[in-house]
């Protein structure tokens, strides 16, 4: 005989409790982040309340209650839990900056922090998307869903992207590197860190980055000037499928923003025209599964969840729109590349937890 059957009830109840949980303690790294107080432990702790809230710039029982809530989440850590409250010092364990203050890690996660406070600011909005079929544009969601989106790619894309995701393709890099002054597009750029990791691993190429957002193209313009590289590399405020005279490329690269694209097919006709003798187009772009499956596993879950909050409503703001979501599953890909013109699309074999690489040939 089967065991008791569980409360499903209950069950939810527990797992809505958690996310509950987790949604606050993000919302607390958001502030952390903002503040700079990760930042402040990491450089100057241990440190009292008053002594964070003083180097860090905020009123001392602001700091006093999210150190605490800090300490309690075990997110950093307390010396003398006896102290009186005035008096204990806390710090940010060296293994817990990694993943809430070093930009570059490829533990950093805190930007997840960032992308969902910018959802909520602007979740009646969404909600008013679904009762009228409108969309919410990009530019809404604001700085926090910039910066969030942006400092996740960049720890991802600076670890990854050359050594990684690249290396799937050694006929290409080899190519780039044998090459003088080669042409590289980065299509939907964002702030730019993935123009800046292609510049930084082919030091004699060009590379031009195309974005549609306006803040996010004077970010990527401020990253690369402190970076050194505006000289190599340019951004231009523009449509993705707007490449004419632009080209021609060796390689041009759509790294987790084709599906965010209102008109994916077009700016894949339009990478395909631009392609150079030999060139070839690389997406990156999330790994769900293969075909619809309800209940899903965690990455499919997450990919969801941006869908049904920022990429749909965002898609949707621009209309035609393909309104592909955020699941878009490797058939699509390969149904849009057909109808683009490409001749073959690989799925390169690379082991990667959120993406899936795919080469496409004109």
């Amino acid at each position: 005989m089967s065991g008791p059957v569980p409360d499903r009830a209950a069950a939810l109840a527990d797992r809505l409790f958690g996310a509950t949980l987790g949604a606050l303690e993000l919302f607390s790294v958001y502030l952390g982040t903002e503040l700079g107080l990760y930042r402040t432990l990491s450089g100057h702790g241990p440190l009292t309340s008053a002594g964070l809230a003083e180097r860090a710039g905020i009123a001392e029982r602001y700091a006093r209650e999210w150190l605490e809530q800090q300490a309690v989440a075990g997110l950093i850590e307390l010396d003398d839990a006896d102290a009186p409250p005035a008096g204990r010092r806390y710090r940010l364990p060296a293994e817990h900056a990694r993943a809430l203050c070093r930009p570059d890690d490829p533990a950093h996660a805190a930007p997840f922090a960032h992308m969902l406070a910018g959802i909520g600011g602007v979740l009646p909005q969404v909600a008013d998307a679904y009762r009228t079929g409108s969309g919410v544009p990009y530019s809404a969601y604001g700085e926090p869903f910039r910066h969030g989106q942006g400092h996740i790619n960049r720890c991802a894309f600076s670890n990854e992207l050359a050594a990684g995701l690249l290396a799937a393709m050694p006929d290409v890099v080899a190519g780039l590197e044998c090459a003088q002054h080669a042409r590289i597009a980065d299509l939907g750029c964002g702030q730019g860190w993935s123009t800046i990791a292609l510049a930084n691993a082919f030091l004699d190429a060009w590379v031009d980055g195309l974005d549609s957002d306006p803040a996010s193209i004077e970010d990527a313009r401020r990253h690369a000037a402190e970076a050194g590289l505006d000289g190599r590399v340019r951004f231009s405020c523009a449509d993705a499928g707007e490449l004419t005279g632009r080209g021609p490329y060796d390689l041009i690269v759509i790294l987790e923003a084709l599906h965010d694209m209102t008109r994916p097919g077009d700016v894949l006709r339009a990478a395909h025209d631009a392609l150079g003798d030999g060139g070839t187009l690389l997406v990156v772009d999330e790994r769900v599964a293969d075909s619809f499956t309800a209940p899903g596993d965690e990455v499919e879950r997450m990919m969801f969840g941006w869908s049904v909050t920022h990429c749909l409503p965002s898609q949707l703001a621009e209309q035609p729109s393909a309104a592909l979501g955020t699941a878009m599953r490797a058939d699509t890909i390969r149904a849009l590349a057909t109808k683009a013109g490409y001749a073959r699309v690989d799925v390169l074999p690379v082991e990667n937890d959120f993406f899936r690489l795919y080469r496409l040939w004109p």
